[in-house]
């Protein structure tokens, strides 16, 4: 099957958050994943949650890669990956938020919305990867940690 890689890069600004969900949704449209399908509003969200953390933590500039089953594929059941990657070496680390705060709850959403996701060092920096798969059923709630489809593959930078 053929995977598309897209990748924008993300200043350490939090206005980049608002940039990076309209650029990955734009992305998506055009990979064939309707902007109505359950897939494509849970991918923004992640989008979202992985970028606002690293304009937020890092005060690095980022990069924002997302791998998409190609069109011709047709494949309806094929796996979305989203990446960011980061300056820091500073691993992630899940919080437990309190009732009354307004933060800290970005990971746990990442574990709840994604069916695999996890962390790698990348050079001097990281790397922080979830996937959602694509099933011609509709989505099925996130039961996994760590591994994941692409999972030790390398790609180049386009």
């Amino acid at each position: 099957m053929q995977v598309l890689q897209v990748q924008l890069e993300i200043r350490p600004d939090p206005a980049e958050v608002g940039r990076a969900r309209r650029w990955a949704r734009s992305r998506l449209a055009g990979s064939g994943i309707g902007v109505d399908e359950s897939l494509s509003e849970t991918l923004i969200l992640l989008v979202s949650e992985l970028v606002t953390n690293a304009v937020v933590h890092t005060g690095c500039p980022a990069v924002l890669r997302l791998f998409l089953p190609g069109v011709a594929t047709g494949a309806e059941s094929a796996t979305v990956r989203l990446e960011v990657v980061d300056a820091s070496g500073r691993a992630p680390v899940p919080r437990c938020a309190g009732g009354g705060e307004t933060g800290g709850r970005g990971l746990a959403l990442v574990d709840g919305l994604a069916d695999r996701w996890g962390w790698m060092p990348d050079g001097p920096g990281k790397r922080i990867w979830c996937e959602l798969d694509r099933c011609a059923e509709g989505r099925e709630p996130a039961v996994a940690y760590g591994g994941g489809a692409f999972e030790g593959l390398a790609f180049e930078a386009v």
